[in-house]
């Protein structure tokens, strides 16, 4: 194990960008294995399966369509948005690094720009590569979008302040992709809901409907 990190070690600071984008479309292929695998044994638990449709069936397509989102956005996109973010709050800002204030800022324009955007070109791109219209995409994001910014929003702020506080820039995608396993895992399971109660019961708590 130790002389794996190692290896990654020696992969980030070589090829980083490289390193970044093929890690974070394995970690989002798994991901999306995991939720099909979740989602089919909640439904299984539940009772919703026909006598015939009890085996689990992985879509290897969506697994690869997904992995796909990683190679081509988190990973390439998340390595520059570190880097940059670091660079505009420390000579923009002109905030030391490491103090409430630095962290702070980090956290709050990381959730309010980044977090958005990532679950925008996420539920998008879902909707595209399955051949769906613009306006079957659009309703798809209206129906995914606020719970999944909702939920991720008591869990991320949290992730983020100890990624900025404590880890090396140069490490801050590393950190967050192994968080993106469960991440991945969350946003195919709420893309697979569709029009889950618990959605419309979610956006109807807060004037939303």
């Amino acid at each position: 194990m130790l002389r794996l990190w190692r290896w990654y070690q020696n992969c980030l600071a070589i090829h980083p960008v490289k390193t970044q984008v093929i890690s974070s479309g394995l970690i989002w292929g798994f991901g999306d294995f995991a939720a099909q695998t979740v989602t089919h044994f909640t439904a299984k638990r539940n009772r919703q399966f026909q006598e015939n449709d009890e085996k689990l069936k992985i879509n290897w397509k969506r697994v690869a369509t997904t992995s796909l989102f990683g190679f081509g956005f988190v990973g390439p996109v998340g390595h520059f948005w570190y880097e940059g973010l670091d660079r505009y709050i420390r000579l923009r800002l002109f905030l030391q690094p490491n103090t409430y204030r630095f962290v702070a800022a980090k956290v709050a324009i990381d959730g309010f720009i980044f977090g958005p955007l990532d679950l925008l070109v996420f539920f998008s791109y879902m909707g595209f590569s399955t051949g769906k219209s613009m306006t079957q995409i659009k309703e798809d994001v209206q129906r995914d979008f606020i719970p999944a910014f909702l939920l991720e929003g008591g869990i991320w702020p949290i992730v983020q302040v100890v990624n900025f506080r404590f880890i090396p820039v140069r490490y801050q995608l590393l950190y967050v992709n192994f968080f993106c396993l469960l991440d991945s895992c969350f946003l195919s399971w709420i893309e697979q809901q569709e029009n889950a109660p618990w959605k419309e019961r979610l956006k109807s708590l807060l004037h939303l409907k």
